[in-house]
């Protein structure tokens, strides 16, 4: 199949429970599949996280941890939790565990946080104990802050060097993201405690933040590891156009915005130049933009012609993207849910081998696919 784009057929074949919403078959390519709701009442979740003993975390923007327990929703959501600021694009952004969870109980979260100064990007660890976080202590907080209420990112990761990988967006302010004396527009590589690894890519250069691991990223809103090799693959927003899929790197500027395959919000020209010397060209792009959030490599084994694709949710096009690998490159793209016409916040990979996605509304949903009732 060429790599343009298939829009999945969506057909409403059978009568089914109500706890599958829209009661609907989907037919893709490769896998029929419902899309079945585990939870709804949730104010704009962002995150969700998987614990070891089947129970969920997830974050509400508004600043709430909820917690998903034997099927249901929790009432209570988990006590502790930091203040943040939640303004225009701000506030409890990501989860993640430790890799020592099962000992430790430590997990991170990404917010944005406001003060006199401003707002910026936070991450903090604290011990998850009894559905409360203890010793909660800020570790990263991105420099200078600013008065915008955009452009956050806050997306995170823990790949096998044992390393905290954060994304922090331009804050909508899009020279910052070419200033290497300012934390914005960039993904941060910090420890576990919050200090700086000796060997980050710009140690040695002058004026330079050294948490920063790469530089001329817009807003980072999707991460996630490759199973097989470890990578970090990432997406991020583009403006009118330029949503980008790339590998994150060391040291690697990714140009924007100095180049970009999109245009200002109002038609005008952001620069010229979609390729310059020094400056990594993304593996694929979005034009026109489908604002992209959540990304995920399926390793179920319900879908087996899904393993190893990438899913990625999307905002303004409220469906769900299936992207095929070869290698580094994308060589099919696929269109699902669409029907829904639900803005896909989140996408991860449960540990019960589930696919599973946030929705981003005031009465948000918690929902996974799953094979087709008999």
């Amino acid at each position: 199949m060429s790599k343009a784009l298939t829009m999945a057929t969506t057909l409403a074949v059978a009568a089914l429970p109500a706890s599958l919403a829209a009661a609907t078959v989907h037919d893709s390519d490769q896998a029929r599949f419902q899309v079945e709701t585990v939870a709804s009442g949730l104010e704009h979740p962002w995150a969700i996280t998987f614990l070891p003993d089947g129970s969920k975390l997830v974050t509400e923007r508004a600043g709430r941890l909820r917690i998903i327990r034997d099927g249901k929703l929790a009432d209570e959501p988990v006590a502790g939790v930091p203040g943040v600021a939640a303004r225009g694009q701000g506030g409890l952004l990501d989860i993640l565990l430790h890799p020592d969870f099962e000992q430790n109980r430590v997990v991170f979260l990404s917010y944005a946080h406001a003060n006199e100064a401003g707002m910026t990007t936070r991450v903090a660890r604290a011990e998850l104990r009894n559905d409360s976080l203890e010793n909660l202590e800020v570790i990263f907080e991105a420099e200078p802050r600013s008065g915008t209420t955009r452009h956050f990112a806050g997306r995170m990761v823990i790949p096998a060097d044992g390393y905290l990988y954060v994304a922090v967006g331009d804050r909508g302010e899009m020279d910052r993201a070419q200033d290497f004396s300012d934390d914005a527009g960039a993904v941060h590589r910090i420890t576990v405690d919050g200090e700086v690894p000796a060997d980050n890519p710009f140690m040695d250069r002058e004026n330079t933040r050294k948490t920063l691991f790469t530089k001329g990223n817009r807003n980072i809103q999707g991460m996630t590891l490759h199973p097989d090799t470890g990578a970090i693959w990432s997406h991020e927003h583009g403006p009118r156009g330029g949503d980008e899929i790339n590998i994150i790197e060391a040291g690697t500027n990714y140009g924007w915005p100095d180049i970009t395959y999109g245009i200002n919000y109002s038609g005008t020209p952001i620069t010229d130049d979609t390729h310059r010397e020094g400056m990594a060209q993304p593996l694929h792009y979005w034009d026109p933009s489908i604002a992209p959030s959540g990304m995920a490599l399926y390793t179920g084994e319900d879908f087996p012609d899904w393993q190893g694709d990438l899913f990625v949710g999307a905002l303004k096009m409220q469906k769900l993207v299936r992207l095929e690998l070869d290698d580094r490159s994308i060589v099919e793209e696929e269109d699902l849910i669409a029907s829904l016409n639900k803005r896909i916040r989140a996408v991860a990979m449960g540990n019960d081998g589930h696919l599973w996605l946030l929705t981003d509304s005031a009465d948000g949903e918690v929902l996974r696919l799953v094979p087709p009732s008999p």
